[in-house]
């Protein structure tokens, strides 16, 4: 199993939607936030330099609301890497409650000098599922 990195993520005035709870949008862009989180603390220097993550696709199930004031927490873990691509998965939840939000991620892997594609590197998988 690989490791799960916690990211603690308060809800901002802004998230909130008409409905009065937190927007469709603000759970993206918290699972975006918790594997950038983990992708800045687990990988080293020189990989973090050289290479670059774009989205492919988003799923994101909807479970429970958030509420403006909620503090929750996000656990991102990654799946098999496959070529470029690399699949990540997200839970968004109250802290010490319920899981509100689960997402499944493909990012694509690209070469931060030339913006194209490359291979996943041995060395990230072995960062990313080592790190607490």
């Amino acid at each position: 199993m690989p490791a799960v990195f916690t990211l603690p993520l308060a809800v901002r005035e802004d998230d909130i939607d008409r409905q009065g709870h937190v927007n469709n949008v603000a759970f993206v862009r918290y699972v975006q936030e918790a594997a950038v989180a983990h992708w800045e603390a687990a990988a080293p220097p020189d990989l973090r330099a050289a290479f670059a993550w774009v989205v492919r696709r988003h799923e994101v199930e909807y479970l429970k609301p958030a509420q403006p004031g909620d503090e929750l927490v996000a656990r991102t873990w990654v799946g098999e890497p496959s070529g470029a691509t690399w699949e990540r998965f997200t839970e968004v939840a109250r802290s010490g409650g319920p899981v509100l939000a689960t997402a499944r991620t493909v990012w694509v892997l690209l070469d931060a000098a030339t913006g194209r594609p490359r291979r996943i590197d041995p060395r990230m998988v072995q960062s990313l599922n080592d790190q607490p």
